[in-house]
């Protein structure tokens, strides 16, 4: 390969295979795939079944390790740990001060189910926060009694975090892992935040081992990047992060694949479906940006933001259930965990002499399973996908696209049992399937108030092309599946970004306490490996709640620009055309920066970058024109123009700031003078004369 050329290496690890892909940094192609059983049994656990994927898509695709600018794998082991139990005994160190009785209260919580059966009980020792000689006997004790990771916890350990910083401090001097309620979370909320913590140190040993043997393993093989994993909220961090905050990779499996649909798809408004063999993620990308929601474990709010994903146990793999002489239902039990063969996916000999016969796949599970039994004994599910290609749905070039003659010869044989056709029979699994992904599909359109005329499906996974096309259709939504769906979740990995988030509880707050939560974001992502010139922070207000949120992304300094990858003017007006759902000849082009193009229709704008993504989607928006040495004074003017006033108060607008390929985004605004001094604070050091475009979107009081 060439030797300028830098590769960005993605690794998505699944509840059956890991997929290692290499894309090129600057065109974004797919250079290189394999995949390997992922090794939950292993020595080594997962971190076995990703270094043996890496070693293979070196030496198969004779790529140069050297030429890895980024590395970054997804990882199960968390959700995995609190789903089956497998979590570390705990000992929860409240530090206590002021009203000692109440921070105690609000720290000691009750145990709870995190899964079938298994109780998260933690011990607890208290002590007078300051007492250096009582911490260590607390800790002492807490070891002694069985514990082997330690959360501390302190009332206001966000303001002043050294005695819990002290208290980690001294519970690793002891050898054992700890981490506090600071490191899990920057908002107030004692309680939460402590609950949070200890399930943090719940996973945190097995998370650390596997974090760092990966990384070991990365380093021996030449590869200059450092190892970023996956968080749960689409972004990646470090392998140092993952020492202090695992929890953070909860749900970092299906954030991968929205990942790869927002930046390999570029999808700016719909509704994403990935498709496994097993179940279904759904997830609700809007303007360009996925939609979160704190994660609740145990049925307790944590302080976690993850993406907002409905799983559905209806895949590609899910297998029919028959009562009597009908089939009543279809999953959640796949062909994966029955252990069976596909019936698309057979040699059509091995279906001849083969009989229907009904399974428990599990010892839980009722023995209403359909299977059919080769004469030489090989077990055949009817899936989903085997129903699809007896329909004739899977469009061609699908992962999904089977042997329909094949699937068609098995559903034969079942309705030689159960009586019907072979084509009814498969329309009738390909309704039950549907029916269960409509309901999630437009419970999410509804909840997120998506318009109808913007709902499009896209699809990801390997199996999507059998359930995503036919879903579309009974809801009479465009729909499209993405470009390699069967790999966007390690894609997706590949071409994240470093992401971190900086959230306050603050009432009224000042501009310059904005500011600081602004650069406290911008100074984390830049610590964990973003370029500081390519780092973009998104500050969002919520004055119901009192809680300021900084989220700062930014790509890797080892990246290159990917400059091979830019949009055309056709290109982005299609793509604004397709988000407006007009055509292209009624939009009017609003000249932005040069990195980022504006698209107007009916004084909505749409404003898409370089890459073809649309950023922003404003109604009725006022667009200035300035330079760096007169934002002060025109943001002013703008945001105070376009305020409303109503009988409940008045609403500032929403302001963002353009430079260049930047988009500084500020909502939720209380205040003329927090305007300014955010923009003000994101024009510092700019060139005097550079230009600047504002918009400004009026929200209503």
């Amino acid at each position: 390969m060439s030797g300028g050329r830098k590769l960005r290496v993605g690794i998505d690890v699944g509840g059956t295979f890991t997929d290692v892909v290499a894309i090129d940094a600057a065109t974004r192609e797919l250079v290189a795939r394999v995949k390997v059983p992922t090794t939950h049994d292993a020595a080594r656990g997962v971190a076995e079944g990703i270094v043996a994927g890496i070693e293979q898509l070196l030496a198969d695709s004779h790529l140069d390790s050297a030429s890895v600018a980024f590395i970054a794998h997804s990882t199960t082991q968390a959700t995995n740990a609190l789903l089956e139990g497998d979590l570390a005994r705990v000992g929860v160190l409240g530090l206590l001060d002021g009203l000692a009785w109440l921070s105690r209260r609000q720290m000691r919580f009750r145990s709870f189910s995190v899964s079938s059966g298994a109780v998260f009980a933690p011990r607890f020792a208290f002590v007078r926060a300051g007492d250096g000689d009582a911490l260590h006997t607390a800790v002492d004790k807490l070891v002694a009694a069985g514990a082997e990771v330690i959360a501390a916890s302190e009332s206001f350990g966000v303001d002043r975090p050294e005695q819990e910083s002290a208290a980690v401090a001294y519970a690793r001097e002891r050898g054992v892992e700890a981490t506090s309620g600071h490191d899990v979370s920057t908002a107030y909320g004692l309680r939460s935040r402590t609950r949070t913590a200890a399930i943090n140190a719940a996973i945190l040993p097995k998370m650390v081992r596997t974090a760092r043997m990966t990384a070991q393993a990365v380093e021996r093989a030449a590869i200059p990047a450092p190892l970023m994993v996956m968080r749960s909220d689409g972004g990646v961090m470090d392998v140092r992060e993952v020492g202090r905050r695992p929890i953070l990779t909860l749900l970092s499996g299906p954030a991968a694949g929205i990942a790869g649909a927002l930046l390999y798809e570029r999808l700016s408004d719909g509704i994403f479906i990935e498709v496994g063999g097993t179940s279904s993620d759904c997830s609700v990308i809007r303007n360009g940006r996925p939609q979160m929601q704190s994660a609740r474990i145990g049925g307790y709010r944590t302080m976690l933001r993850t993406l907002d994903v409905r799983t559905l146990g209806i895949g590609g793999g899910s297998m029919l259930r028959l009562d009597g002489s009908a089939i009543v239902d279809v999953g959640p039990r796949s062909a994966h965990i029955a252990g069976c063969a596909y019936a698309c996916f057979v040699a059509p000999d091995l279906i001849e002499g083969a009989r229907v016969k009904l399974i428990a796949p599990t010892p839980q599970d009722r023995a209403d399973h359909v299977v059919l039994v080769a004469p030489s004994g090989v077990r055949i599910a009817l899936t989903v996908t085997c129903a699809a290609n007896v329909a004739g749905g899977v469009p061609e070039g699908a992962f999904a696209r089977g042997n329909g003659e094949t699937a068609r010869r098995a559903f034969e044989l079942l309705a030689q049992h159960t009586g019907g056709d072979a084509l009814s029979l498969a329309r009738r699994v390909i309704s039950l399937a549907v029916a269960k992904l409509r309901a999630a599909t437009e419970a999410l359109a509804g909840d997120y108030a998506l318009d109808e005329q913007r709902v499009t499906l896209v699809g990801g996974g390997g199996a999507c092309g059998a359930i995503v096309p036919p879903l579309a259709s009974a809801m009479k939504v465009p729909y499209r599946l993405a470009r390699d769906a069967e790999v966007i979740a390690p894609i997706g990995v590949a071409l994240a970004l470093v992401r971190d988030v900086v959230e306050r509880t603050i009432a009224s707050p000042s501009p310059q306490e904005i500011a600081q939560i602004r650069r406290e974001a911008a100074d984390r992502v830049i610590a964990a490996g973003a370029a500081p010139e390519r780092v973009v922070v998104e500050i969002e207000i919520d004055t119901q709640r009192n809680k300021v949120c900084a989220t700062a992304s930014g790509a890797t300094a080892l990246v290159e620009a990917a400059a091979g990858d830019a949009c055309g003017e056709s290109d982005r007006r299609a793509i604004a055309a397709q988000s407006f759902a007009c055509n292209a000849a009624e939009l009017d082009r609003v000249e932005l920066t040069g990195a980022l193009s504006g698209y107007e229709r009916r004084r909505d704008l749409r404003v898409i970058d370089e890459r073809g993504v649309v950023r922003l989607a404003l109604r009725d928006y006022r667009l200035i024109r300035t330079t760096t040495v007169r934002v002060e004074s025109q943001v002013r003017d703008a945001v105070e123009t376009a305020t409303q006033f109503g009988d409940v108060g008045r609403a500032l607008p929403a302001l963002y700031l353009l430079r260049a390929a930047r988009i500084a985004a500020y909502e939720g605004l209380t205040s003329t003078d927090q305007a300014v001094a955010l923009a003000t604070e994101e024009v510092e050091g700019c060139a005097p004369d550079e230009s600047i475009v504002i918009l400004i979107e009026p929200r209503s009081a």
